[in-house]
């Protein structure tokens, strides 16, 4: 009898054990849902290709004259076609940049990294001296063209905000990637792409690395990106996270004002002087920073929200600035606070 109670209980045990272990499972999974992942060898994404110089050729080739989308720091990117009907944006690596032997190992590693709110990295080519790197298209093109009016649009308030928090998923994604903290580096609005249905995912993380571009002193050439680049990175050469807080930071202060940096005309300082300065006003009028388009329908406690966030982010040292599970939490309350509200 004695052994009987004894099989019982060992059985409710084992029982209660495993009911313990699928909770503790499911809620492991259920909280990781929609967060990214790294792709495994048997993925069910979309396949890493391969394609040869003629396959590139055909895709970029299917109209006349190329379809330019714009030039980034690692070469130019035109809009191409797959057989299948597919539309693809295909970067073509500057010959001027580090050659690496590793390139196709590396891309490869890159493309293994999946989240919603990343660029997918669909294929490359490296042929005849030529490197070439195939993404998915995003239709509404990047955030500089947007905000530059190239695009024909003009965005929202509620369009703004909801930029700014996929764009922070995406890099939260990427700092804490399962292999490896992954620093983006580059982090700017030619690098922040919008889909059809206006969902923000950011683009070339983590090529900087691949090419071996530091932006230490004295070797950043590209003008485009100088206005985003950390400025104790710029002196000192040492890289953290903290370095693409300052970037995001840059980002916020022309998603809020409306206009791109320009190097020959509006520098990236006043921009951030200028919010420094409506912020230390009592009362703060925010109006003198807002962009005008929009026409003054925007939430004045979420602006106020990011603008104070865009300062913190783009203090000159590190330990000024906040961490980056700080800056998701505020652009996630701005947008709750922006959700409740009716223009």
């Amino acid at each position: 009898m004695e052994a009987i109670e004894a099989g019982a209980i060992i059985v409710i045990i084992a029982i209660f054990l495993i009911v313990v272990f699928f909770v503790c499972w499911w809620k492991k999974k259920k909280r990781k849902k929609g967060e990214g992942k790294t792709k495994a060898a048997d993925s069910d994404g979309p396949p890493f290709v391969r394609f040869s110089a003629e396959e590139i050729s055909n895709a970029l080739n299917y109209t006349c004259p190329w379809a330019f989308l714009g030039e980034g720091s690692t070469g130019k990117v035109y809009k191409g076609k797959l057989p299948r009907g597919q539309f693809v944006a295909i970067k073509h690596i500057s010959k001027d940049i580090t050659q690496d032997d590793a390139f196709e190992m590396k891309i490869e590693t890159l493309s293994k990294i999946e989240h919603k709110n990343l660029v997918s990295l669909l294929g490359y080519c490296e042929e005849n001296g030529e490197k070439y790197i195939v993404y998915e298209y995003c239709a509404n093109g990047n955030l500089s063209q947007i905000l530059l009016g190239l695009e024909d649009k003009v965005l929202t308030w509620e369009q703004r905000v909801k930029i700014a928090y996929d764009s922070v998923v995406g890099l939260r994604f990427l700092h804490l990637c399962p292999d490896g903290c992954i620093v983006h580096r580059n982090i700017k609005p030619t690098n922040i792409l919008v889909t059809e249905s206006m969902e923000a995912k950011l683009a070339d993380f983590g090529l900087l690395a691949v090419f071996k571009i530091e932006k230490t002193r004295g070797s950043i050439d590209v003008k485009e990106t100088m206005g985003y680049v950390d400025p104790q990175y710029y002196m000192q050469g040492r890289l953290t996270c903290s370095s693409d807080i300052y970037s995001f930071g840059m980002v916020l202060l022309q998603l809020l004002s409306g206009r791109a940096i320009d190097l020959y005309h509006f520098h990236r300082k006043s921009l951030v002087k200028e919010a420094q300065k409506v912020i230390q006003t009592k009362p703060i009028n925010l109006s003198k920073y807002a962009d005008s388009r929009l026409n003054g329908e925007y939430s004045r406690e979420a602006f106020e929200i990011l603008l104070k966030l865009a300062v913190c982010c783009t203090t000159p040292s590190y330990g000024g600035r906040p961490r980056l599970l700080e800056v998701y939490e505020e652009i996630e309350r701005a947008m709750e606070i922006s959700s409740s509200i009716s223009f």
